[in-house]
């Protein structure tokens, strides 16, 4: 059975993907590989406190690896780093990296030409899987999760520290996707089959934060597509207990 690492958002379609990995046998998942905002110490993007993101390695039985980033990182930066940490893992003998991405055909076609550059290969057990199904499968399934992050521009803030429910699903705007897989909000997994017990927080405060697009270091210029960038998300803190 092949080696696998799964790279692990803290969130829901990462706790799937393992959750089917598993029931599949199709892989042997043995490391989580999770991005570090080196400046906040918190999951990149989600904003989960790194102490949170160590204990869910710990309920759920799995090493963790975490890679350290800048919060506002160039692309050429993030591939180095990259590049550099799934080397690492090569060298160990792993051979396939997990993701948990669902339907970004471009997205999924970086991350194979990133890792077919020194010879991993990359699977995504949910592909092109209606998300209304998973939604519901992860709820089913008896997992727990939390959103921790909206996109204003795309979902108001009341959604932000919500608990992923069949009410969550009912009150979520048509044209949102219930997986929020076109960036709406994102999700911290605390409970589920997977876990050995729960993992404990109380809720903090929310707090909005806008973000710049980064600058290309070749020329220290901003990229091209900085008129799309989103740059406003409302973010709910955990606290661990």
């Amino acid at each position: 059975m092949s080696k696998a690492y799964l790279n692990w958002s803290s969130g829901k379609d990462a706790a799937l993907a393992l959750y089917k990995v598993r029931n599949s046998g199709s892989f042997e998942i043995s490391k989580l590989l999770t991005t570090i905002n080196s400046e906040a110490g918190r999951i990149s993007m989600h904003g989960v406190r790194k102490e949170l993101l160590m204990k869910q390695s710990e309920m759920l039985g799995l090493p963790l690896k975490m890679v350290e980033l800048a919060g506002n990182v160039s692309m050429e930066k993030y591939n180095r780093v990259m590049k550099e940490a799934t080397g690492a893992l090569l060298k160990e003998g792993y051979e396939v990296s997990v993701f948990g991405d669902i339907f970004l055909e471009d997205l999924k076609q970086y991350r194979e030409a990133q890792l077919a550059k020194i010879g991993l290969k990359a699977e995504f057990p949910l592909w092109k899987t209606d998300t209304k199904t998973l939604i519901n499968e992860f709820i089913e399934a008896g997992f727990r999760a939390i959103v921790v992050c909206v996109n204003t521009q795309k979902l108001d803030e009341s959604f932000c520290g919500r608990i992923i429910d069949k009410d969550f699903l009912q009150d979520l705007p048509e044209d949102v996707d219930p997986c929020g897989e076109n960036g709406e909000f994102h999700t911290f997994v605390f409970d589920g089959p997977l876990f050995k017990a729960p993992v404990k927080f109380k809720l903090g405060e929310k707090v909005k934060k806008s973000y710049a697009p980064h600058k290309k270091e070749e020329d220290n210029c901003f990229s091209d597509d900085d008129q799309s960038w989103d740059t406003e998300f409302c973010f709910c803190d955990l606290i661990p207990e």
